[in-house]
C-alpha cells in the first residue's frame, strides 16, 4: 500500500498530513440513505476485497523481515520491513491494525522458524501463530499511536514493548525474531553496548519509523503543494534516520584485555542430523573422547599448542557419567590424556527431585575429577520439559518422546576453569538478556555457549544462534566461544567479529587465544532499566491515543447535540 492516501472506514480517502494527527476512522456516514443491511457473507467478501492489497503487502513485508535474519543476513531489509508495517497500519482502526500486524507476522515467523520442521510443520505453524499474536497486538497499537504527533517515536517504543512481552510470555517466553538479532553485523550493532538488545531494537524501529514519516511526506507532496516548507519535515526525518543508523559507529566497543587464555573447542560430531541424532548409547561421547585424544596426540607431537582448558558442547556425554561407569571412565581417559580441565556437557539425574534431570556443564579436572557445575536455568518448554504433561500428552502423543522433565538451575554459570573465570550459558539461554547479563555481572571474564544443534543442523538455526552470540559479545564486551556437538562451533571477539568457526556435521577442534576482560559496558551497568522505560513509554503512548480518540468522539457528540 503506498504511503497515503489513507482510507477511512466509509471508503473516503484523504491525503496524509504530517503536521496534524490522523483523525480516527469515521463510522458510516449518518446521511447515508437507509436500506436493507447486506448479509454477513456479502460484507465479508467486500471486506476481503478491500483489505486484500494491504494484506498482500503486509505478507511481503513480513517475508522481507525474515530474510533480514540469518542464514540470509540481509539486515537492511529489517529497516524496510518495519517501515512498511508503520505505513500499512498508519491511520487504521485498531482492529485493522491488528489484522495487518498478524498478516505481517505469520509469514515472518513461519520462515524464521522453519528449522522446527524437523519436529513437524504443525510445530512451525503453531509456534508461528502464537508469536504472531504479539505482533498483531503491536499492529493495533501502531494504528492507534499513528494519530499522535511524533508517532515514529511511539512506534519504536511499542516495538520494545512487544519484544519485552514476547521474551517473557508464555512459559518464560521465546525471544527468536527480535529486531536486534537481525542486526548483529550492522551499523546499529554497537548500540548494544549502551542498552543491550532492546536498545538496538529501538534504534532500528525508530529509524524505520522516520523513513516511513519521510515516505508519507513524499506522498503528500505528490498530491499537494511542492514547497520547501512542506518538504522540510520529511527531509529532516530521513536525515535523522540516517544519523541514527550511523551513530553506532561513535559508540566505543572495548576489546582490550589484561590477560588471555588458550582454549580448545571440541566438536565431536554426530552420526546423523535430525531429531534422532543420538544413535546408540556412548556414540556421541566416544566421538568427543576420540577427538580429544587426537588433540592430546597432536600436542605431544608438536602439531598443536597445549591449551589451558578444553570445552566440550552440550550433551557431549549422552549418558549420565555418575550413573554409568563406562561413561565416567571414558571422560576420565580423555581429560587425563589432554592434561587440562575440560568443561563437559552432560545430562545427569537431578540429586533432589526424582524423575527430573539436569542439563549440566561440569568442570572435569585431570587430577581431582568432576567439580564445579552449572545447570541450565531456562529449559525449553515442550522440548526439555512438558507443561501440563498429563493433559497435553494424551492429545499430542509426540510429547511422550520427552520422557523426563529438565529441572531448572538456580544460579549463574560462572566457574573457575583452569586459569580462567568463565561464564557458561547453555544453548537457547544465549537468547535471554537476563541470564547472560547476570552471568557477566557475577564475574565472568569471557562467555561460553555450550550447545547441541544436531536436531536442527543445516536448517539455519545454528546461524541464528551464532548471531545471538555476536550481539552478546558486543553487549557485554566479552569474548564468546560456542562449542557445538555438530556445529556451528565458533570464537567471537568482544567486538562481535567471528574469528573462527567450524562447518556443520564435521569433526573439528578449534584452538584460540581469547581475551579475559573485567570491565563492564554501560549495558551491564544499567541492566533492564532502559527496556522497561521504553516499554512503559510505549504503553502510555497507546493509552494517550485511546484517550485522545475518546475525547474527540465525545466532542463530536457534544457539538452534534448543540446543533
Amino acid at each position: 500500500m503506498p504511503p497515503g492516501p489513507e482510507t477511512t472506514a466509509d471508503g473516503e480517502s484523504r491525503a496524509a498530513d504530517l503536521t496534524e494527527p490522523v483523525p480516527a476512522p469515521r463510522a458510516e456516514a449518518e446521511s447515508a440513505p437507509a436500506g436493507p443491511r447486506p448479509g454477513r457473507l456479502t460484507r465479508l467478501r467486500r471486506l476481503a476485497r478491500r483489505e486484500a492489497p494491504r494484506t498482500g503487502l503486509a505478507v511481503l513485508s513480513g517475508l522481507a523481515l525474515a530474510v533480514a535474519f540469518p542464514p540470509y543476513d540481509l539486515w537492511p531489509l529489517s529497516v524496510v520491513a518495519v517501515a512498511a508495517l508503520a505505513l500499512l497500519t498508519r491511520g487504521r482502526t485498531a482492529r485493522q491494525g491488528a489484522w495487518t500486524g498478524f498478516a505481517f507476522a505469520l509469514p515472518f515467523f513461519f520462515v524464521l522458524l522453519r528449522w522446527l520442521r524437523v519436529v513437524g510443520y504443525d510445530a512451525v505453524v503453531g509456534l508461528s501463530f502464537v508469536e504472531a499474536l504479539f505482533i498483531a497486538a503491536l499492529g493495533a497499537c501502531l494504528a492507534r499511536v499513528s494519530r499522535l504527533p511524533a508517532w515514529p517515536l511511539w512506534g519504536a517504543c511499542l516495538w520494545v514493548t512487544e519484544e519485552l512481552a514476547r521474551d517473557r510470555l508464555p512459559f518464560g517466553g521465546f525471544p527468536w525474531g527480535r529486531l536486534a538479532f537481525a542486526n548483529t553485523a550492522s551499523p546499529f550493532t554497537p548500540l548494544a553496548a549502551l542498552g543491550g538488545a532492546p536498545q538496538v531494537t529501538f534504534a532500528v524501529a525508530l529509524a524505520s519509523g522516520l523513513l516511513a514519516y519521510g515516505a508519507v511526506t513524499a506522498w503528500r507532496l505528490r498530491r499537494g503543494a511542492r514547497t520547501v516548507r512542506a518538504a522540510l519535515p520529511g527531509v529532516e526525518a530521513v536525515a535523522l534516520a540516517a544519523a541514527i543508523g550511523v551513530c553506532g559507529y561513535a559508540v566505543p566497543v572495548p576489546t582490550g584485555a589484561a590477560d588471555t587464555v588458550k582454549v580448545a573447542l571440541v566438536q565431536g560430531n554426530v552420526q546423523r542430523p535430525g531429531i534422532d541424532f543420538l544413535g546408540r548409547p556412548m556414540m556421541i561421547l566416544d566421538n568427543h573422547v576420540d577427538a580429544t585424544l587426537q588433540l592430546a596426540r597432536d600436542i605431544k607431537e608438536g602439531r598443536r599448542e597445549k591449551p589451558d582448558l578444553v570445552i566440550w558442547p552440550e550433551n557431549s556425554s549422552d549418558l549420565d557419567p555418575f550413573q554409568y561407569p563406562q561413561a565416567y571412565d571414558r571422560i576420565e581417559e580423555a581429560v587425563k590424556a589432554v592434561g587440562v580441565p575440560v568443561l563437559v556437557g552432560a545430562l545427569v539425574d537431578h540429586p533432589g527431585s526424582s524423575g527430573y534431570i539436569d542439563n549440566k556443564g561440569i568442570v572435569w579436572d585431570p587430577k581431582t575429577g568432576p567439580g564445579a557445575s552449572y545447570a541450565k536455568q531456562h529449559p525449553v518448554p515442550f522440548g526439555e520439559y512438558v507443561p501440563f504433561r498429563a493433559e497435553l500428552s494424551k492429545i499430542i502423543t509426540r510429547l511422550q518422546r520427552v520422557q523426563r522433565d529438565f529441572y531448572p538451575g538456580d544460579h549463574t554459570g560462572v566457574m573457575q576453569i583452569g586459569p580462567a573465570r568463565l561464564g557458561d550459558v547453555i544453548c537457547f539461554e544465549v537468547a535471554y538478556d537476563e541470564i547472560v547479563r547476570d552471568t557477566v555481572k557475577a564475574g565472568a571474564r569471557a562467555l561460553v555457549v555450550q550447545t547441541n544443534n544436531a536436531t536442527y543442523g543445516r536448517t539455519g538455526q545454528p546461524e541464528q544462534q551464532l548471531a545471538m552470540s555476536r550481539l552478546r559479545a558486543v553487549e557485554h564486551g566479552r569474548a564468546v566461544v560456542t562449542a557445538a556437538t555438530s556445529g556451528i562451533s565458533a570464537v567471537v571477539a568482544p567486538d562481535g567479529k567471528v574469528l573462527q568457526r567450524s562447518e556443520e556435521f564435521t569433526r573439528d577442534v578449534i584452538s584460540a587465544r581469547i581475551p579475559l576482560r573485567d570491565g563492564t559496558t554501560v549495558a551491564d551497568r544499567v541492566g533492564a532499566a532502559p527496556e522497561w522505560a521504553l516499554a512503559m513509554v510505549g504503553v502510555l503512548s497507546c493509552a494517550a491515543a485511546l484517550l485522545t480518540g475518546r475525547r474527540g468522539r465525545t466532542e463530536k457528540l457534544r457539538k452534534k447535540g448543540q446543533q
